[in-house]
């Protein structure tokens, strides 16, 4: 569905993408992470051919991307993370506007707003203006917006941002609606709960670059973190936290406010060596639990940033 290869985009001495690589396969949902700056948006403006590049080239659908290849833009459907509807249109007529600029037959394109619509949940508020809607509602009236004209190719960009959990879990079920339906998703977000529960794989980018690129299991295979221990409420000195740095398979300790975090290689019975050494030092212990590497993990690891930077 796509391929870009060796990238290079540059604004001034500034490389924004610095020999970017991505391959996207027909009918995935393909998450696309990185840190603020590390260059998706610019990547998204270059497959869309809304920015020149330097070196490099995209090919979606086969055909190589141009400002006036319209007959593979018309097959494009993108949700970007600033809502951008009409304010002076209620909420039909600015999907109708939408769906008008790829689908010029009036009685296919009032099916297909109708469609959208019915899709997002939104029958109720046709009528209404974008003002009046929720920040949820308005979410989705900018995703049936883009999707009204059943694009082969969906690029959301964060669409989720500031909806509340109820309008959250809808669009994220009608993303995998759409996929069913045929649509390739290309899916960016900071929560890395969503990318876990919907896409069928991952990129990881940073400064320009894929650095990642995978399923979840086999990113969180290419990490040392295989397990995490979390003791709360244990007091614990000097001595004690080296004797835990010294355990088989653990690699970092953190301790704070009375809080350990042990994060241990793929290794068994971690969390039964790390007990057995507070036990036989008699140190009282509140809630313990133990977790396997998450894509926030994987994430952090490889970056050695946090999403939300």
């Amino acid at each position: 569905m796509i391929r870009i290869e060796n990238l290079v985009k540059r604004y001034g001495d500034t490389v924004a993408l610095d020999h970017f690589n991505l391959d996207v396969r027909e009918g995935e949902i393909f998450g696309l992470l990185g840190p603020n700056g590390s260059g998706k948006t610019t990547a998204i403006n270059c497959m869309l051919a809304l920015l020149k590049f330097d070196r490099g080239s995209i090919k979606i659908m086969g055909e190589e991307m141009a400002p006036d290849n319209y007959r593979v833009k018309e097959q494009i459907g993108i949700v970007m993370q600033d809502v951008a509807v009409f304010e002076e249109l209620n909420v039909q007529e600015n999907v109708d506007y939408f769906c008008s600029l790829y689908v010029k037959d009036r009685k296919k394109r009032r099916d297909l707003v109708e469609d959208a619509i019915r899709f997002v949940g939104l029958e109720e508020y046709r009528k209404s203006y974008p003002k009046k809607l929720s920040g949820g509602l308005l979410r989705r009236l900018n995703i049936a917006c883009g999707i009204a004209h059943r694009p082969k190719l969906i690029i959301l960009d964060e669409p989720t941002v500031a909806v509340d959990p109820q309008s959250r879990n809808r669009i994220l079920e009608g993303i995998c609606e759409l996929n069913r339906q045929g649509s390739t998703i290309i899916y960016t977000s900071h929560y890395m709960e969503e990318v876990e529960q919907i896409c069928t794989r991952i990129a990881i980018m940073d400064h320009g670059r894929s650095i990642a690129v995978g399923t979840k299991e086999e990113l969180k295979g290419m990490i040392k973190t295989g397990e995490t221990v979390t003791i709360e409420a244990v007091i614990l000195g000097k001595e004690e936290l080296s004797e835990i740095r010294n355990l088989p398979h653990v690699f970092d300790v953190q301790y704070g406010d009375q809080k350990l975090v042990v994060r241990c290689t793929g290794a068994k019975h971690n969390l039964i060596h790390i007990l057995n050494c507070l036990q036989e030092r008699e140190i009282p212990f509140g809630r313990v639990f133990s977790e396997l590497p998450t894509l926030n993990d994987v994430f952090l690891e490889i970056t050695g940033k946090q999403l939300r930077d």
